[in-house]
């Protein structure tokens, strides 16, 4: 998750990505920048109130937490983003936009930022948002007691990795609140794409008096205190989440939306039922899904739209347990997946095998996209081969068939569906029997966090448009996302090596190479497909839109 580049060309890209920042954030459609002259949201009397604006979705379940030091899903993410405002914030495309920040200004060497913030911006309690506030909000991330899976999103900081190992104190990691509205930050290595970072919820701000008052603030609508867009007015859990135009948000006339309910409905077949019966105005996107069975019919009716995105669907192999601490082992389970029948027969949607980690559609060096320089060639599916490696590898460890394993996997459809697919894959081509679980959204993450499984089913999508965010965050053993618990010393000298690289070549090569020996050597993970998105929206809604990683981008959409 870090990056190191010369002095003269990491200067020149944080000048470029700064300034278009600015740009952006004058001209975007959404206007999700600040426009000082555009805030007042007054009317002239001749004008007529425009009708009240609900916008409804559904989440496959509750948000496991709203706090931004302790958030790691899509579920969570999604609401956040009504609720919270950075530094930045990623448009569509997954480019960094002024949000907070005024002007960021960085060093020749790339290693020091000073943040310039908005005098405008307020808590939902009526105190002012300053710089304080981020300092407060990273170091409470980074603190070891705090316990944030996504802490070492902030280890860029100097002394942000010490301090969270326990190494350093507060007062020695790099932000510093200059004054009420200057934030001062010191990377211990260069980061062309910090900007983006700055997006990302583990960089969100949080009222300090509100956290300090309650270790469970985020946890209730009455106890919230947020700063973004929408006030969370309701949280009947397991049941909804109602959401209300912040009128107060400094960039309140970019908002159309009045209200936002976000039902929490698990079953496809009942999500889609909700659209067809006009409860709903949207399905995709991590919010709510198209039903398996319906999805190839509804995409050639075009009743629903198919996007790819910058998300891997994978299965993880627990790499502590046996039998799937044998790479053998591993790899027979993964050369036994047919990926292309799974998507003709089940998913449907048009996604794309996937033989690596990081998707399609991420950058890399030279303008080109990684996977074209780097393609995923690192193994190929082959049951005869996958048989013998089995072979091979339950006698290495004295067994003679395989243990009783299970396949994890949250409650949906169309995870059920895939699992039972992948299951006899396994059935008809190896000849074992693997059991299959499911378990609630929030409870199935504490679980593999846990690390009580064999195999459980996983996803990631991107945080920024870089290779570092599908290699560093799911193979370095001190990533709070490798759920796996892969560790192959090389490939962590290769990750560490990368932030540090001379050039940004050098580091996507390095990045490269991790990537290769996790995945053809030791099959650290065994990688299914790159997803697509399946959305359907209801005429009149606009600007809502399926973002890069296929995350719905719904904050500033509107409804004629």
């Amino acid at each position: 998750m870090k990056g190191s580049f010369k002095k003269p060309a990491q200067f020149m890209l944080v000048l470029i990505v700064a300034f278009s920042m600015l740009l952006t954030a004058c001209t975007s459609n959404n206007n999700k920048a600040a426009n000082p002259g555009n805030n007042d949201g007054n009317n002239t009397g001749s004008e007529t109130p425009a009708a009240p604006q609900e916008f409804r979705f559904t989440l496959a379940s509750e948000p496991p937490s709203l706090d931004p030091a302790l958030m790691t899903d899509a579920q969570s993410s999604i609401v956040a983003a009504g609720l919270y405002e950075g530094l930045t914030r990623l448009n569509t495309k997954g480019e960094p936009e002024n949000a907070i920040a005024k002007e960021l200004t960085a060093s020749e060497d790339g290693k020091t930022y000073t943040i310039k913030l908005r005098d405008d911006v307020k808590w939902s309690n009526g105190d002012p948002v300053t710089a304080n506030d981020f300092e407060y909000a990273w170091k409470r991330s980074l603190n070891p007691e705090t316990a944030s899976e996504y802490a070492y999103m902030l280890f860029y900081l100097e002394n942000g990795e010490k301090y969270n190992a326990g190494e350093a104190t507060a007062d020695d990691v790099g932000v510093k609140a200059l004054d009420e509205y200057t934030l001062e930050v010191k990377l211990y290595t260069p980061a062309p794409y910090f900007p983006s970072l700055l997006a990302h919820y583990t960089y969100l701000p949080v009222h300090p008096a509100t956290v300090d008052a309650a270790a469970d603030w985020a946890a209730e609508a009455k106890t919230i205190v947020s700063n973004g867009p929408f006030l969370l007015k309701q949280w009947a859990h397991a049941d909804k989440l109602v959401l209300e135009k912040n009128p107060d948000y400094y960039n309140k006339d970019a908002i159309n939306f009045d209200k936002v309910t976000i039902s929490l409905v698990e079953d496809e077949n009942t999500v889609y039922q909700l659209f067809e019966t006009n409860k709903i105005d949207w399905i995709g996107a991590q919010a709510g899904s198209v039903p398996t069975d319906l999805t190839k019919q509804l995409i050639e009716e075009k009743k629903a739209e198919v996007t790819s995105v910058a998300s891997t669907y994978y299965y993880l192999f627990n790499t502590e347990k046996a039998p799937f601490s044998n790479v053998k082992i591993r790899k027979a389970f993964s050369m036994a997946v047919d990926r292309q029948s799974l998507i003709d027969n089940v998913a449907q949607a048009n996604q794309q095998p996937a033989f690596g980690l990081v998707p399609p559609s991420i950058t890399g060096a030279g303008g080109k996209l990684f996977r074209e320089t780097y393609p995923d060639t690192f193994f190929t599916e082959n049951v005869e081969e996958a048989k013998k490696l089995l072979a091979e590898g339950l006698a290495e460890e004295g067994l003679k068939t395989l243990p009783e394993v299970t396949l994890l996997y949250n409650t949906s459809e169309g995870h059920k569906k895939l699992a039972e697919a992948v299951v006899d894959m396994w059935r008809k081509s190896l000849g074992v029997e693997v059991k299959l679980a499911n378990q609630e959204w929030g409870t199935f993450l504490e679980t593999r966090k846990a690390g009580q499984f064999d195999i459980a089913r996983s996803g990631w999508g991107a945080d920024i448009n870089h290779p570092i965010n599908f290699t560093y965050d799911l193979i370095h053993p001190k990533s709070g996302n490798n759920d796996g618990r892969y560790n192959n010393p090389k490939v962590q000298e290769l990750l560490d090596g990368s932030l540090v690289a001379e050039t940004p070549e050098k580091t996507i090569e390095m990045l490269a190479e991790a990537e290769k020996i996790a995945m053809q050597d030791d099959m650290a993970v065994l990688p299914a497909y790159y997803y697509t998105t399946v959305t359907m929206v209801k005429p009149g809604i606009e600007n809502v839109v399926s973002d890069y990683a296929g995350h719905i981008d719904w904050v500033f959409g509107s409804k004629k």
